[in-house]
């Protein structure tokens, strides 16, 4: 699922940010970009994501802004005299004349360098960790918003699949009524006069109706959304779980396909396919 926070947090003159986005992927993917200093904390960050959020692909971003008091410039006193012994060496050199003022050396390579004072990992931690969890917090919540969007929808596309199974269901028991009756006209169109109760009929619609009976399939199916509009009220991660559902719903919807023997069972069973593969595309976004 996707989404985005952000949090800080200032610490003795240095201010902590830390920045998460998150895009639609499968599995869980998370990759940290920290400052050199802070790097030992990758793992306790990792950890702190991971008891979020458990599926996506999230960059990280945690970056340090330090104030003046964490600045001190350092002047390299005996590095500028050897630059002005070098400039005066030079003019004597090549003729050439000229002042050389204090504004010409400090601008040398070197001589005034502007440190930061190191920060250790673990005094920074508790405000790397304060400013991680508010952005684990924001990014949870615009997570959430969308899931509630998901939510929807899946319930229409699972409303429009029951639609489908209850027409099915209904149409079952008149299937074998409507195959006798063909098979008895067959008959009568190659001028055999065979009775509609003629037990070799009667064997062959039995037969029919055994290889054709979705009963049990519709029975699954029913068990599979049911189960299914159940975890969508879950407040735990349910995005793997709605997944193995959705294989086995299209397992029995494409079983009933290949069992049907009615124009209009195709039609329906065509219908829910449909349905199903976008639910099943929506749910690889589902926490």
């Amino acid at each position: 699922m996707t989404g985005y926070g952000r949090g800080e947090c200032d610490h003795e003159g240095v201010k902590f940010a830390v920045e998460i986005n998150s895009v639609n992927r499968r599995q869980s993917d998370i990759l940290i970009n920290l400052p050199k200093e802070l790097i030992e904390l990758e793992p306790r960050v990792r950890d702190e994501i991971n008891a979020r959020v458990s599926r996506g692909r999230l960059n990280v971003v945690i970056a340090i802004h330090r104030g003046e008091l964490q600045q001190q410039a350092e002047l390299d006193t005996a590095l500028a005299k050897k630059y002005l012994r070098a400039i005066h060496k030079l003019q004597k050199e090549v003729g050439l004349n000229g002042s050389v003022t204090l504004d010409t050396v400090l601008r040398a390579p070197g001589v005034l360098k502007l440190n930061e004072a190191m920060l250790e990992p673990e005094s920074a931690w508790h405000c790397v960790e304060k400013a991680l969890r508010q952005a684990l917090e924001r990014l949870v919540k615009m997570r959430e918003k969308e899931g509630r969007h998901l939510r929807a929808d899946l319930a229409r596309r699972l409303a429009h699949i029951e639609k489908g199974v209850r027409a099915i269901a209904a149409r079952s028991p008149e299937t074998k009524k409507r195959y006798q009756q063909a098979l008895h006209e067959r008959i009568k169109g190659a001028g055999l006069d065979v009775p509609m109760d003629d037990e070799r009929i009667l064997k062959e619609v039995i037969f029919f109706a055994e290889r054709s009976d979705v009963s049990e399939e519709l029975t699954r199916l029913e068990s599979h959304l049911q189960q299914f509009h159940d975890h969508l009220d879950d407040a735990e991660p349910v995005g793997r779980m709605l997944d193995f559902l959705t294989q086995e719903m299209g397992r029995e919807i494409n079983t009933i396909g290949s069992k049907a023997n009615d124009a209009q069972v195709s039609r329906e069973v065509v219908e829910m396919k449909s349905e199903l593969e976008k639910i099943r595309e929506q749910v690889q976004n589902i926490e």
